[in-house]
């Protein structure tokens, strides 16, 4: 699992740390059971604070997506992420935009304007 992060970016850098993690779980990168790297040697790769990492994981951790354990570190639950309501909300944005003659590119490029700072 690749993790960088844009220190140019005005979003926080737990944040994209969160979002990183979350995207490799949804892809299937990492699954129940992977373990995460340690916060330090997370912190160490990226150049960041180990604090930094730990709010991140703790974030995770409070949205079911991760166990922390003293001594094991960060694993992915067999939980992973609830990506029903996800799943549930891109249907009915796929289903509001053929209604309304939007094509899936046109759907991607208005997500891609509203992911954008």
């Amino acid at each position: 699992m690749l993790i960088t992060i844009d220190p140019e970016s005005t979003e926080p850098l737990y944040g994209q740390l969160v979002s990183q993690v979350r995207g490799a779980i949804l892809r299937g990168d990492v699954g129940p059971g992977d373990k995460l790297p340690s916060a330090r040697d997370l912190a160490s790769s990226l150049g960041i604070n180990m604090h930094t990492v730990l709010r991140a994981y703790t974030t995770l951790r409070d949205e079911g997506a991760i166990e922390l354990r003293r001594g094991r570190g960060a694993v992915v639950t067999a939980k992973g992420l609830d990506t029903a309501e996800l799943e549930q909300s891109a249907r009915h944005l796929l289903d509001v935009g053929r209604r309304h003659g939007v094509t899936l590119a046109q759907l991607h490029t208005l997500l891609d304007q509203e992911a954008s700072p």
